[in-house]
């Protein structure tokens, strides 16, 4: 289970939750006990993950669904929330990072590691509803802001979100490993632990010399972060800063 690509692993394990429910149910278990059998398949499920956050959702997401659904649902009753992640979150774009907002002044002290001039490009790659271009836009008033997410219901968010926050970028609906990282004085990152190596690689071959990194929590396998900034809830900022790699490895 824990080597499917997420979330994957947490749809089967829901799935195998309610087919013990309505098998049970089917066989004229009481609905009490074919309940808890179901939510003690999903316990069971969760701790075959490492990260914390993915044993809460893969736990609780069968009696959440039991909560919103009703006990008397039918066995395919759950795909109707799985049809609106599939919306949200296209499968497409499973192997990037889940929705998770940038929280509100995350990115306030970035400006005191990374100082930009008027006019600076910066790139917020998966942007999803909006909120680290937000953050960004409060920490550089007078940069140019781009960003780009895969899932379009998500881009169409964005863009009205921001409009209605008076927050000027552009948002593209399409690939962050296919957009060109070249142009961009800062590249901003809420991924997940498992793409920063891609990430780093894609930032080391398309971004100029001096240009700057940042990844909300999670660090790039490897490599030296420039600074550390330390947010409240066990969050940080942390700042890479791209060198002229080729010149080094020309001179070694």
């Amino acid at each position: 289970m824990h080597s499917l690509r997420w979330p994957l692993a947490a749809l089967l394990s829901w799935a195998l939750a309610w087919g013990l429910f309505q098998v049970l149910a089917t066989l004229g278990v009481p609905p009490v006990l074919a309940l808890a059998a179901g939510g003690f398949v999903g316990v069971v499920l969760a701790f075959l993950h490492a990260a914390r956050w993915r044993r809460l959702i893969v736990a609780l997401g069968f009696p959440l669904s039991v909560l919103m659904l009703g006990q008397v649902a039918a066995t395919w009753a759950w795909l109707v929330p799985l049809a609106a992640l599939l919306l949200v979150y296209p499968m497409r774009s499973w192997s990037d990072a889940p929705l998770y907002p940038t929280p509100a002044g995350a990115l306030a002290e970035l400006p005191g590691v990374v100082a930009l001039a008027p006019g600076a490009q910066i790139l917020d790659a998966g942007c999803g509803a909006g909120h680290g271009l937000a953050e960004l836009a409060r920490a550089y008033p007078q940069a140019r802001l781009r960003g780009i997410e895969w899932s379009g219901l998500l881009a169409a968010a964005a863009r009205v979100l921001l409009r209605l926050r008076g927050v000027a970028a552009t948002v593209l609906r399409g690939d962050m490993w296919l957009l060109d990282w070249s142009g961009f004085d800062l590249v901003y990152l809420f991924q997940r632990p498992e793409s920063m190596g891609q990430a780093w690689a894609k930032a080391r071959l398309e971004m100029r010399p001096g240009s700057h990194l940042a990844s909300l929590d999670f660090e790039i396998p490897g490599e030296m972060p420039l600074a550390r900034i330390e947010l409240p809830g066990r969050h940080e900022v942390l700042v890479y800063k791209l060198g002229d790699w080729r010149a080094d490895a020309a001179g070694t």
